[in-house]
């Protein structure tokens, strides 16, 4: 299901947001919040059970945080890194460090009465923008080992799609010696649409098949359904989550600013 949201500065939220355990998986170990200003993506990792109650909790803390309580929009990068911390501590505690999860997506914020996105990403999640003329842009950089031979040159973009080592992480919050989010400030635009999305979707499929579905689609539920769907056809073989959150109705507001 999906909704919209409506602020006093004239900017207008709508969004659309959806799940599925897929054909293989014996749980849904993917939680997710979208409810302002909070749109994210957790993707469990840990086995039977475990990875579900990662992700469950990390999405609890984002939801208890009085950093990101509806209707706030002051919130900053520290202070989301904090939250997270938070979730890493108590996921730490209740499965010994046995079980992790990945968080990506956007905290809807203002700065001078302006709307920004804060985006924040730990692991292999993702977090896209749809450009003004209708491109599927990355925004968040994996946390994973397949990214950092792309970036050394060892092996193609093309190459990563199907080397074994793909679903190998470097950051997650829970397990791992490392739990520090990437943070990156974009102004938001009329017209934006974000996707976020646990890798049970890109894993199936492309980012040219991903924008064709985005693109095509004005309601940003019916893209949630037909990407979801699209995903399963494809094979279904992990959890799929997908948030897309479209602006409307936004005034003028600066220069885009990269923060970590």
């Amino acid at each position: 299901m999906g909704k919209a949201l409506d602020r006093e500065r004239g900017v207008r939220i709508s969004v659309g947001f959806g799940t599925d355990r897929g054909l293989r998986r014996e749980l849904n170990e993917d939680s997710f919040l979208a409810q302002d200003p909070v749109f994210m993506v957790a993707d469990g990792m840990g086995g039977h059970e475990a990875g579900e109650v990662a992700s469950g909790l990390c999405v609890q803390t984002l939801i208890e945080s009085p950093v990101l309580a509806p209707g706030t929009h002051h919130a900053t990068a520290q202070g989301v890194q904090q939250v997270i911390e938070h979730a890493d501590w108590r996921i730490r505690r209740a499965t010994g460090a046995r079980a992790g999860t990945t968080l990506t997506g956007a905290v809807l914020i203002e700065i001078s009465s302006s709307p920004y996105w804060l985006v924040a990403n730990v692991g292999d999640s993702r977090t896209y923008r749809v450009s003004r003329d209708g491109q599927l842009l990355q925004i968040t950089v994996d946390h994973s080992e397949v990214r950092e031979l792309v970036d050394s040159g060892q092996i193609t973009p093309e190459e990563a799609l199907v080397h074994p080592r793909r679903h190998v992480i470097t950051r997650a919050l829970g397990t791992g010696e490392d739990a520090e989010a990437d943070f990156w400030l974009l102004p938001v635009e009329d017209g934006d649409r974000l996707l976020i999305c646990s890798d049970g979707l890109t894993s199936e499929l492309r980012d040219p098949e991903i924008e064709l579905l985005l693109v095509g689609r004005e309601d940003p539920q019916d893209a949630v359904e037909a990407l979801v769907e699209a995903a399963i056809r494809s094979g279904g073989r992990d959890n799929v989550t997908v948030i897309v959150v479209d602006a409307h109705d936004v005034g003028p507001s600066s220069p885009s600013t990269g923060i970590g």
